[in-house]
């Protein structure tokens, strides 16, 4: 992991891409009052949407398990399609 000022990051912005892409390297950008932002490459942005999404979802079934198991959950009988 890499910690930069703007204006190291703007003068050498195409270094930084090609450490990220190619190295897999995280770069922080370091701004006046606090307002850092950090570079990743779009693959790992991927990842990290794609986690947080799973994380969700999971703690979504969690939820649902709980409430069958402390009898919140509803009974409903299966719709039947008839064919055509």
């Amino acid at each position: 992991m890499l910690a930069i000022n703007y204006t190291t990051m703007r003068n050498r912005l195409k270094d930084f891409c090609d450490a990220v892409t190619d190295q897999n390297e995280t770069v922080i950008v370091i701004r006046k009052e606090e307002k850092n932002v950090v570079l990743i490459s779009l693959e790992k942005y991927n990842q990290m949407v794609k986690a947080s999404r799973n994380a969700e979802y999971i703690s979504m079934i969690d939820r649902s398990i709980d409430q069958l198991e402390t009898g919140r959950g509803q009974h409903h009988e299966l719709i039947e399609v008839e064919d055509e």
